[in-house]
């Protein structure tokens, strides 16, 4: 299962990743989790240490790996450099593990003016190239908005995209959005779940202005989620309700993969 999970920021894409992540873990699944979003939060949402997680390097920022591989120093305007640079080693030597679940945090790449053809870019997007095209691990990506890292042939590794969006105006006028760059890149499933709903009211609001999306399911508002954070701890320990609720979004995801 390939799944990139997006939406407005603050809408609960990491929590969804996370969750997602152990559950797949805990059958025994070899998981890869990458985070993808400029706000990276998955570390602390999967439950790694706040101090082990401050150690990790995004692989946008490995200078020296980019320069090795590419070779071009980032941030450098570069007449030549390697295209399709070597990736394969990079899952197994950076990734943080925890409980089962390998940890890839991606970056941002800071173009400065410079487009999208650069050193850092080349490397990104070979990487995710590899790990959806080659990689036989349960992926999950953690992502902004955009589909920064990802290329036509790519996005159409994806399994799923699922759109997390919360009871409002604006994150459903992203999920819009979102899924126009999806069907651009060749993604023919788009799926929403909804996130942070208080009462029915919320999952109505959600259903009816969004009458030609398939809804997965919803994941209650849950000041045990908010507690997690604060605490440092992985949001599948700490509350058990939005895991049950993730689990049937899951089992519904899987149901429509297999038909």
């Amino acid at each position: 299962m390939k799944l990139a999970i997006t939406g407005k920021g603050g809408v609960g894409k990491t929590t969804l990743a996370s969750i997602l992540a152990h559950l797949y873990a805990a059958e025994g699944k070899t998981v890869l989790a990458i985070d993808a979003n400029p706000d990276a939060n998955l570390a602390s949402a999967l439950g790694l240490p706040h101090d082990k997680a401050q150690r990790i390097t995004p692989i946008a920022e490995m200078k020296e790996l980019i320069e090795e591989r590419t070779g071009a120093k980032p941030g450098t305007s570069a007449p030549f450099f390697k295209l399709n640079p070597r990736v394969d080693d990079i899952p197994e030597r950076f990734s943080a593990k925890i409980d089962g679940i390998r940890l890839l945090i991606m970056g941002t790449v800071k173009t400065g003016g410079r487009g999208c053809m650069c050193p850092e870019s080349a490397l990104l997007r070979n990487l995710m190239n590899h790990l959806l095209l080659r990689q036989s691990d349960v992926v999950i990506m953690d992502m902004d908005a955009g589909v920064e890292h990802l290329g036509r042939g790519t996005a159409r590794a994806v399994d799923a995209f699922i759109i997390v969006v919360e009871p409002g105006r604006r994150s459903i006028q992203t999920a819009q959005a979102i899924r126009g760059l999806a069907l651009d890149l060749g993604v023919k499933k788009c799926y929403v779940v909804g996130s942070k709903t208080t009462a029915d009211a919320d999952c109505q609001f959600i259903t009816d202005s969004m009458p030609d999306f398939e809804i997965l399911g919803f994941i209650n508002y849950s000041p045990k989620i908010i507690e997690a954070d604060l605490k440092g701890m992985s949001v599948f320990d700490a509350a058990p309700e939005a895991v049950a609720e993730v689990k049937r979004i899951k089992e519904r995801l899987e149901g429509k993969e297999v038909k």
